[in-house]
């Protein structure tokens, strides 16, 4: 089915696209992803639809992290010790080009919209439509996804403009998530029904 938004009622929501995060990705590389997501961005910036980046930071004493006991740690050995975030980890890509009337959400956690103000800025814009994207497809990016439909938002998956540790992680999400919340299109998809395809 051809893919219609309305520009005034969609907002692409960009996850986790940060130093910290945006690296060693399947099965698009990192770079790829961020510069799709900077050209949908540019596109609904034309249009007159909004733009947000999602980026996780947490307070400098660690005390506001999420620290469950689980059988597997993200990103690391089960035991292992905490790695040392750098000082830029939280920093949005360069390439993304974020502009000044770009909305730029911190999270604490994997959700974009628990403990932020997400929904709030996607209400008072009159969003009903979300453009999602990022990194990791299967944590944060997936965490939003299932958030958004909680909250009622029709979604549209770039599949193109997500990545994350494995290529299976990320088609397994598609096949058992996106395709069951909303729809999944290419970024090309998505630029032509911004009128810039």
């Amino acid at each position: 089915m051809e893919l219609t938004l309305d520009a005034a009622t969609t907002a692409m929501v960009m996850v986790d696209l940060q130093k910290g995060i945006a690296r060693g990705t399947a099965p698009h590389a990192a770079e790829d992803v961020v510069a799709r997501a900077a050209a949908i961005a540019a596109a609904l910036r034309i249009a007159g639809g909004t733009v947000i980046w999602v980026h996780v930071d947490n307070a400098l004493d660690g005390k506001d992290r999420l620290k469950p006991i689980t059988d597997a740690a993200l990103g690391r050995a089960a035991g292992a010790a905490e790695r040392v975030k750098a000082p830029d980890h939280a920093d949005l890509m360069p390439g993304l080009n974020v502009q000044p009337g770009d909305v730029i959400v911190t999270k604490r956690g994997w959700g974009a919209f628990h403990g932020t103000d997400l929904d709030l800025q996607l209400r008072r814009r009159g969003v009903t439509t979300i453009i999602l994207g990022g990194i990791s497809t299967n944590i944060g990016v997936e965490s939003a996804a299932r958030e958004a439909f909680d909250h009622g938002y029709q979604q549209v998956f770039v599949e193109d403009a997500m990545a994350c540790r494995s290529a299976e992680e990320h088609a397994g999400t598609f096949r058992t998530v996106y395709a069951k919340i909303g729809r999944i299109r290419s970024t090309a998809d998505v630029l032509a029904a911004l009128g810039a395809g």
